[in-house]
């Protein structure tokens, strides 16, 4: 397995699961994603591949309007860490507030995967994995995670990463984006919707 923050020699790719459901200073809800991910090449890397845009209800039901949700596929020399810095950067520029876990919000992004990289150990990764709603709501960890403990679970997140992503391998479940995105419900998938 990588070292946590060892760089890869090459470049690694990054998954990143883009949100939105807010007017921000860049716009939109839309426009705010489509400027988010002018950022981000600029600020991680080249990117591969984009999906394409999804509405989504707001999790938890009733949190909110629907969400614009997206997913790109960026090639990065930076580690982790160094991408989560420049993802809240780019929030911030968007306005982004933190005042309510899983409430509105102007810009989400989320570091899903980075090649074979778990952060900061397995223990951990299982620990947030498997965490209850009820004790998700109250509480966020405190370093990060990688992959993220809940892409499994997130149509949102798994249904716009199937476009840049299908054959990514989690490098705990074993499982690639398709299988996981095949396993949820098929209410949950006719939540997400093109647009």
């Amino acid at each position: 397995m990588p070292q946590p923050h060892a760089k890869a020699p090459h470049g690694r790719n990054a998954l990143i699961a883009l949100g939105s459901n807010a007017t921000s200073l860049w716009g939109d809800a839309r426009e705010t994603i489509q400027k988010s991910m002018s950022e981000i090449g600029k600020s991680l890397g080249e990117i591969r591949a984009k999906s394409e845009f999804y509405a989504t209800p707001a999790f938890p039901a009733g949190a909110g309007p629907d969400f614009v949700n997206a997913a790109i596929r960026v090639r990065t020399n930076l580690d982790a860490a160094e991408i989560m810095i420049a993802l809240h950067q780019i929030e911030a520029e968007a306005g982004r507030t933190r005042v309510v876990r899983w409430g509105q919000r102007t810009l989400d992004l989320d570091l899903i995967g980075l090649d074979d990289v778990v952060l900061p150990n397995l223990q951990t990764h299982q620990y947030w994995r498997d965490l209850g709603l009820d004790a998700q709501a109250k509480t966020a960890p405190e370093q990060l995670i990688v992959p993220h403990p809940r892409v499994q679970d997130r149509s949102f997140v798994l249904v716009p990463l199937c476009d840049v992503a299908a054959q990514w391998v989690h490098p705990i479940l074993g499982v690639t984006v398709q299988q996981m995105h095949d396993a949820l419900p098929q209410v949950d998938l006719d939540s997400v919707r093109a647009i």
